[in-house]
């Protein structure tokens, strides 16, 4: 299920499963923002995690936010994921010379205390926001959900995203009784690659042998960024602030790490 989005249903138990995997759009941004193998692995676990989250929209034009500020080296990150699947976003340090090729990075250490604040939007308004010091947090104190989340990635050193994936599970109110699933730890402490299997092995492994197949998103990266757009902020500038450029300028998106070559005109 390489880069999609599936949603499954257990009508028995009342326990929905989504599993997305953004293997392909982790490795495309890591490549743009010329990230260390330390970036790219907390930049992949945040674009599942949005990946997971962005089920939830519903708007054409809805864009789920997942940002996350810390007090680790790392300073924390922004991604997005649209209503069409789509997925961009960064960290705040993309080199960590402390971190990279040490293998596995330690959460503790790399970021630390932080806030995570999920936004969901569109155009012009916003519909809903909620702030917690963790994802889970966020699904059981601001949705008042029942669920739990997980997320795996694996980097190389040299940068290539071998697994980038999440799974999110909820118990539904109306559940007959507690089922169980959310106590159930889908990736335990023996190795990685735990949720870089089949869906049915996930489902299984949850007790959830009849849930059926609802919906498959696929997934991607995309910017709405573009040589029109670079353009339209270097015009914004004053006369005045447009006669200090040289006359050609490098603009680089920060969501996406692309950058465009526009020449400034009206020096």
């Amino acid at each position: 299920m390489k880069d999609s989005r599936e949603e499954w249903f257990d009508k028995e138990r009342k326990v929905a499963v989504t599993i997305a995997d953004v293997t392909g759009a982790a490795q495309e941004l890591a490549r743009g923002h010329l990230c260390g193998p330390t970036s790219a692995y907390f930049l992949s676990k945040a674009l599942a995690a949005a990946a997971l989250l962005g089920a939830e929209t519903s708007e054409p034009d809805e864009t789920l936010i997942l940002q996350m500020k810390c007090k680790g080296p790392l300073g924390g990150f922004n991604v997005e994921c649209t209503a069409e699947g789509t997925l961009r976003g960064y960290t705040e340090k993309k080199i960590l010379e402390d971190f990279d090729g040490m293998g596995a990075p330690d959460p503790r250490k790399v970021v630390g205390e932080r806030q995570i604040q999920v936004t969901r939007s569109v155009p012009g308004r916003i519909l809903s926001q909620g702030i917690s010091n963790s994802i889970d947090g966020y699904l059981a104190g601001s949705l008042q959900r029942k669920a739990a989340i997980f997320l795996e990635a694996a980097v190389s050193d040299d940068v290539e995203i071998l697994e980038a994936r999440g799974v999110l599970v909820e118990e539904m109110p109306d559940a007959p009784g507690s089922t169980g699933v959310l106590s159930v730890d889908l990736l335990g402490k023996s190795r990685a690659g735990a949720l870089a299997v089949a869906s049915r092995t996930i489902l299984k492994k949850l007790g959830l042998d009849r849930a059926e197949l609802r919906k498959t998103t696929p997934l991607s990266f995309a910017c709405r960024c573009s040589a029109e757009r670079a353009a339209a902020t270097l015009a914004a500038l004053s006369p005045d602030a447009r006669a200090g450029l040289p006359e050609t300028v490098d603009v680089t998106c920060h969501m996406c790490g692309r950058t465009f070559s526009v020449k400034v005109n009206d020096k």
